[in-house]
């Protein structure tokens, strides 16, 4: 049966590998926006609602429906994520396996922290295995038949390799230190967690810029003089210590346009991908890097820690209710003592999994909540309505622009390209004006 299950993964592998070599043959296709010149904006009207349309209208109706059916169907792949996270808790607990390699691995590591660490391992390695299917059609295969990823199988499989290696490290560091928290706190555990996740979160705030990101791009100086001088010109007007803006390599892996400022306790590293640089204007970038900013300038690093704190305690005590619960029920049957047993690991996995999976909308409005007060921060610093309304229109590549009321809370995470850009004419209307003080053609010299 075991060697029946294992050939039948090796051959869907197999499968989605040759898949995948098609979909990068596959030509790429990039979001259609109509140019227009000065005089368009300058004619727009200054009634918010029709400038918002006259902007949606430059998209052509195949980049639509073509953004459209790829947010739709990310939908969908929130749902089969969560039942494959369902299906390999099952597959993991059933005929005893956990409880065997449990075994295994205090036979092995002798101390208890020791086998702590190996299960995790263990649990971790096979539940990447189990998922891996679905990770090279949702992250490879999908990603070029939209015609969003630049990279070949060989490539970007090399970096899910290194992501691997990352977890695992992070899993022997985290593993260990929760189980022992889980004996010694008792029922209270989820409490004790919950506080060491915090603080994880806060270790890889401090870690990723400096040591993780640099694993997978290039990170260097911007070369264009216009484009670091205004930058830096708008972080040090809302006081932002940055002495440098950063460009790296994101080409290698995608089409789309990124940018972000990250660091936290009086750091701050002000970076923007290769593509914002190549694709769009001047007016564009100092919009979104005024947007950027914003996230740093209002806090919204530490909001999110303590959004996430209360994430944190909520979903472990509902996962500790729902492990009383399957255990009482199940235990026995797996071989598992209690929540204190590391061979508990993997229902602990799907009882977080499932929380989250609930919450989707919750999360989804903290962020998009923060999203909505950075684009107002941006375009009161850069005072680039059009700049910021047109880099819109390129983030429709892989963002449904006009989405209903209902399906924009339960699922966008950012806020929809109408809701973006209405906003931005808004603030045009209110300002009477084009660009920073001077018509948008003047803003682009």
């Amino acid at each position: 049966m075991t060697k029946s299950i294992a050939r039948g993964i090796a051959a869907f592998i197999a499968l989605l590998f040759a898949l995948s070599l098609a979909a990068h043959a596959a030509p790429a296709k990039s979001v259609e926006i109509r140019a227009v010149d000065d005089a368009w904006r300058a004619a727009l009207p200054h009634d918010a609602n029709a400038a918002t349309q006259a902007y949606l209208d430059r998209l052509s109706p195949e980049t639509v429906a073509r953004a459209d059916s790829y947010m739709e169907g990310g939908y969908w792949l929130i749902l089969w994520n969560f039942v494959l996270t369902l299906l390999v808790t099952w597959a993991l607990m059933e005929g005893q396996r956990a409880a065997r390699f449990r075994d295994w691995a205090m036979r092995v590591g002798k101390r208890t922290f020791i086998a702590d660490a190996i299960f995790g391992v263990g649990f971790w390695l096979a539940s990447w295995v189990l998922t891996l299917p679905l990770t090279i059609y949702q992250f490879f295969i999908r990603e070029h038949q939209y015609g969003l990823a630049t990279q070949g199988f060989v490539a970007w499989f090399a970096e899910q390799l290194v992501s691997l290696a990352v977890s695992v490290i992070v899993v022997i560091i985290a593993v260990p230190p929760v189980m022992r928290l889980i004996r010694h706190f008792g029922e209270r555990w989820w409490v004790a967690v919950a506080g060491f996740m915090i603080a994880l979160q806060v270790i890889a705030l401090m870690v990723t810029p400096v040591w993780i990101d640099p694993l997978f791009n290039t990170y260097k100086p911007v070369q264009d003089r216009a484009v670091s001088e205004q930058v830096l010109a708008m972080a040090h007007a809302d006081s932002v210590p940055a002495d440098n803006v950063y460009e790296f390599d994101a080409s290698r892996q995608t089409t789309r346009i990124s940018a972000n400022v990250s660091g936290i306790f009086g750091t701050a590293q002000v970076r923007l991908n290769d593509n914002l640089l190549r694709r769009t204007s001047l007016p564009e970038i100092r919009a979104v890097m005024g947007h950027e900013l914003g996230h740093y300038v209002l806090n919204h690093i530490y909001k999110m820690l303590a959004y996430l704190a209360i994430l944190y305690f909520a979903g472990l005590a509902f996962a500790a209710w729902l492990m009383r619960a399957a255990l009482r029920r199940w235990g026995a049957r797996w071989s598992v003592s209690g929540v204190g047993d590391v061979a508990s690991l993997p229902v602990l996995g799907l009882a977080v999994a499932a929380f989250f999976f609930f919450a989707t909308p919750v999360v989804n409005t903290m962020v998009r909540v923060q999203e909505i007060e950075a684009d107002r921060f941006g375009l009161n610093l850069s005072r680039e309505p059009h700049g910021f309304s047109d880099a819109i229109l390129q983030l429709v590549e892989y963002r449904k622009p006009d989405p209903g009321p209902v399906e924009e809370f339960l699922f966008f995470d950012h806020p929809s390209a109408r809701f973006r850009i209405h906003d931005a004419m808004q603030w045009r209307e209110a300002m009477q004006t084009d660009g920073p003080d001077k018509p948008w053609s003047a803003a682009k010299q």
